[in-house]
């Protein structure tokens, strides 16, 4: 039996570590809804909604932001100004708009190969690495430990081994279960590997929440890989089509002047992870135009910037619109600014379809997306659930114009907590293939309307609009 005595004082404890981590919360710049979020959690859980909160968003958030933000600068130059007679009416303010949030010149004279199938993208990306002379850089949140993430840590060490300057970054939290022998392999081969922000509460930086979530692979300062698959069989193709472990995914392939801009990335985000700039290769500093049609703007992203600059994007997306807006996500709960700027773009006339996974892999996300569809579908927005496997795309369709395609969900996540990448892309030929796939997976989609969502019944709306009051802390 506990002696009174100590249930008293750990009464004491328990109340004094609720109330610190209340005024933390409230002290800390999270934005209204997250604040709230985190209050209800401390007060519904006491103690344990606490050390949740602590872990989660540990105190040492800001200073990694600072940190993260200071090492990106140390590698950045002078971005010129954009041209005023380049691209379109609609295209010129998002890229203006893109270059002013990350400081990376958008760059014409390039070719963009869209890849939606995923063994096709692996199959790119794995030639690319195989023909690299000088150097391969990889960044990912997640490299599974399986058959595809085995293969690809194989392919980078043969590379090392034979003298190619071979660096990786790997997420803490998204590869935790990645095999430490598969790099152990690696670093013996000569390659060099870093943790992005380990989840270790030891280590002097440490964070739980702020997750790299990029995709990324450069191959001599010529070739850029981005866009959504991470490495592991449900990405590469190996799952079973049709099933839930296979994921329709979205890639890109992009050679050109472009390739600088996300070169610019990953040495940002090395030199903040491994805390040491990462020196440019003479060839790096310009890489040649390829005489492809495509405007390009690398669009990093992430806590470290003032401005998010996709979640920027994506607002004035929303805002200039002038025929339609195509959106894909995985993973769908915008905030109330981002909800109200969609209700606004289909109220004004705008064509508004957005296509998300009929099944989602993370339950809770897929039960948060589903409380938005009620005042969505009134508004006159068209929702589609993609009926073959996991859907996994992130891309964004404004007008016949411009494309953004990259790492990033239309979640509060990705706009707040993530660093993420995508690839702004304004090519005719391009978009025309962006928005055939988008026509292709809506026929493979079932659409709503507002009586089936309705029909569901009060209880399983119930439970959508609690996951949704969770939404802010997933």
């Amino acid at each position: 039996m506990i002696p009174e005595g100590l249930l008293a004082g750990l009464g004491v404890a328990v109340f004094a570590l609720d109330v610190f981590s209340i005024v933390r919360a409230i002290s800390r710049d999270h934005g209204v809804e997250r604040t709230l979020a985190w209050i209800f959690a401390i007060l519904a859980l006491p103690g344990i909604g606490a050390l949740v909160y602590l872990i989660l968003a540990s105190p040492n958030v800001k200073r990694i932001r600072q940190r993260k933000l200071e090492r990106s600068l140390a590698v950045r130059s002078a971005l010129p100004e954009l041209d005023p007679d380049a691209l379109t009416p609609t295209s010129r303010p998002l890229f203006t708009l893109a270059s002013r949030l990350t400081g990376i010149e958008p760059t014409p004279g390039n070719m963009v190969r869209f890849l939606v199938e995923n063994e096709g993208a692996f199959e790119r990306i794995e030639e690319a690495i195989r023909g690299a002379q000088h150097e391969v850089l990889a960044e990912y949140y997640l490299v599974r430990n399986d058959a595809t993430g085995h293969r690809f840590l194989d392919l980078l060490t043969d590379k090392a081994a034979e003298g190619v300057d071979v660096r990786l970054i790997y997420d803490g939290v998204g590869s935790m279960g990645l095999d430490p022998r598969a790099i152990q392999r690696l670093r013996a081969a000569g390659g060099q590997v870093v943790e992005f922000l380990p989840p270790n509460p030891l280590r002097k930086r440490w964070a739980v929440h702020l997750r790299n979530h990029r995709k990324l692979v450069l191959v001599d300062g010529a070739v850029a890989f981005t866009g959504g698959m991470n490495i592991g069989d449900e990405y590469s193709g190996r799952s079973r089509r049709g099933s839930k472990k296979h994921f329709r995914d979205t890639h890109l392939e992009l050679i050109g002047p472009a390739v600088a801009g996300f070169l610019q990335v990953f040495r940002e985000d090395w030199s903040f992870a491994a805390d040491e700039v990462l020196p440019e290769r003479p060839e790096q500093a310009s890489p040649k135009d390829t005489g492809g049609s495509a405007w390009v703007s690398a669009l990093p992203s992430g806590p470290d910037q003032q401005f998010n600059a996709t979640l920027y994007v994506y607002h004035v997306a929303l805002g200039i619109a002038r025929e339609r807006i195509f959106l894909t996500s995985p993973y769908f709960i915008p905030d109330v600014a981002m909800e109200r700027a969609l209700i606004g773009a289909a109220l004004r006339g705008i064509d508004v379809r957005i296509l998300l996974p009929e099944s989602s892999d993370v339950w809770l996300a897929g039960a948060a997306a589903r409380s938005y569809f009620d005042v969505l579908l009134r508004a006159g927005i068209r929702l589609y659930l993609y009926q073959p496997s996991m859907l996994h795309a992130k891309t964004l369709l404004v007008d016949h114009d411009v494309c953004l395609v990259g790492s990033a969900n239309a979640d509060i996540r990705s706009f707040r907590l993530n660093f993420e990448v995508g690839a702004l892309v304004r090519d005719p030929a391009f978009v025309d293939e962006a928005e055939r796939q988008f026509l292709l997976d809506l026929e493979q989609s079932r659409e709503l309307s507002l009586q089936s969502v309705l029909a569901r019944g009060l209880v399983p709306r119930l439970v959508d609009s609690v996951a949704r009051l969770m939404s802010p802390l997933l």
